[in-house]
Formats: structure tokens, C-alpha cells, sequence
């Protein structure tokens, strides 16, 4: 069965390498016969959550800008897969002020059930993944019917295109077939 798969891109440079790897699972999906969207939020405005909780009994958000958008589509997805680099041993303040965005699902009937991450990182010590990680999972653990069922972390990659070539981009390509 099809699935809707979106992709939430947090990287701030044009094909930077979070961005070539969240590209290599959206080929994957894309030839398992998924539907894959692509959001890339340095393209996006999102303005920060003001902590309100108007949303909750609204069900979308009072600020007007595009990560209301967004949320709705994360709303209606079946899975979800959020692509980040890794900055300060988490995720990068866009994804993070997006995830705080998407508050308005909370306690709603949201479709997705799978929830991907794929991070980037200069760094390749393996604790340099653990508070990305650990950032979205307990965005995941919000909403019980969904699960954070797979993560690629590629370390030793900086500047734009240092990924090319790496077995993480295999990975992330079968991860998105598997979906």
C-alpha cells in the first residue's frame, strides 16, 4: 500500500549534507511506490512558538505563517522523516523550533505511525548522534501511535558534498525502499 511520506529538511545550506542524505531516502520511498513530499524549512518563514496553547483548543496555530502549512501536512503523512545536521550535539534550531510547531497536533487523529531521522555531523565520535537523537524521540514519544523506527547518522562530514560517496547515503536509500 502507498504511503505518504514527508520529508522535513532542516539544513540550512542548499545540498548540504543532511539534505543529500534525506534526498537518497526520498529516491528509495519514491521507487517503492511511496508518495514523497519534501519540505525545506530554510526556505520556509517559521517563527517561534509563543508558548500560548491557543492551538489546543483551535487546532492550528495563531501565528500565521508557513508552519501551519506544514504541520497539516505532518498532520495527513504516514510517516515522517526529518533530516537535520547535527549542531551542538542536537538538532538544528529549525527543526527544533518546527517540532515546537507542530504543537497543534497534539491529541489530534494525525495519520503517521513512523517517524525517520537522518542526521549530518562534521563530528564522528558516536555520542555526537545521542542528544539528536534523543531531541526527536522525545518529540516521537508524544504521540503514542508512532513509533521513531530508524535513524542513518553520517559523522565526519562538513562542508556541502562531503557525503558523496558514503555508505550512509546506501542506507538511507534502502531505509526510504523499506518504509
Amino acid at each position: 500500500m502507498s504511503k505518504k511520506v514527508l520529508i522535513i529538511s532542516s539544513s540550512p545550506r542548499k545540498g548540504g549534507n543532511s539534505e543529500t542524505l534525506a534526498a537518497a531516502f526520498a529516491k528509495g520511498a519514491q521507487e517503492a511506490g511511496h508518495q514523497v513530499e519534501t519540505v525545506f524549512l530554510r526556505e520556509k518563514q517559521v517563527g517561534f512558538c509563543k508558548g500560548c496553547l491557543a492551538c489546543l483548543n483551535l487546532g492550528h496555530c495563531v501565528i500565521q505563517d508557513d508552519a501551519v502549512e506544514i504541520a497539516a501536512k505532518m498532520h495527513d503523512a504516514n510517516v515522517l522523516v526529518f533530516a537535520t545536521p547535527v549542531y551542538y550535539y542536537c538538532v538544528s534550531g529549525q527543526l527544533k523550533t518546527m517540532l515546537d510547531r507542530a504543537n497543534p497536533l497534539f491529541d489530534t487523529d494525525y495519520a503517521f505511525t513512523k517517524a525517520y531521522l537522518l542526521a549530518t555531523a562534521a563530528e564522528d565520535a558516536p555520542e555526537t548522534f545521542a542528544g539528536t537523537e534523543k531531541a526527536v524521540q522525545g518529540w516521537v514519544d508524544c504521540f503514542p501511535r508512532c513509533a521513531l523506527v530508524g535513524t542513518v547518522f553520517t559523522g565526519g562530514v562538513n562542508g556541502v558534498g562531503e557525503i558523496a560517496g558514503h555508505i550512509a547515503l546506501e542506507q538511507a536509500y534502502q531505509m526510504g525502499k523499506e518504509v
